[in-house]
């Protein structure tokens, strides 16, 4: 399985997503910090509950290398709030990719869509969106949170 059509350098497609408190997110608000696109394909799953409280756990480990994370999923915004609250979140913000449905996702190439929803993916981005690391896991997969944090401080 490989979707990731972005080698290291090129540039994402801008994006304006809402988060799970109805907040407009775009690269524009990240101005001289990475943003790791963290994709996971749903919420409510154990697999993408886990890899959000990993961001959410090490927040401040991202913070210290100048990054901020965001959780992506195709989920609409009631679903990701009501998720966020159940997760506890006090600092990660969990983007909904729900309408038009996946279009960020497919815009990246890791839409599944005979699924409906994104691959596994993390997508480190520079301010002006270019990728600085990519790696795209098996939807059942867990990231590995070092790795992460090790691809985020050797980009700070």
């Amino acid at each position: 399985m490989k979707f990731l059509k972005f080698d290291k350098g090129e540039k994402i497609p801008e994006f304006k997503l809402v988060d799970q408190n109805e907040e407009e997110v775009s690269l524009d608000d990240f101005e001289g910090k990475n943003v790791l696109l963290s994709f996971h394909p749903l919420a409510w799953t154990s697999v993408c509950r886990n890899q959000m409280q990993e961001l959410e756990d090490n927040y401040e480990e991202f913070e210290k290398n100048n990054t901020v994370p965001l959780g992506i999923s195709v989920d609409p915004v009631p679903s990701k709030s009501a998720w966020a609250d159940t997760l506890g979140l006090e600092n990660l913000k969990l983007v909904s990719d729900f309408w038009p449905h996946g279009e960020f996702a497919t815009k990246l190439g890791i839409f599944i869509k005979k699924k409906g929803i994104s691959g596994r993916v993390n997508i480190l981005v520079n301010d002006q969106g270019e990728v600085l690391w990519a790696k795209e896991y098996e939807v059942p997969e867990l990231p590995d949170i070092d790795e992460v944090l090790e691809a985020v401080a050797d980009n700070a």
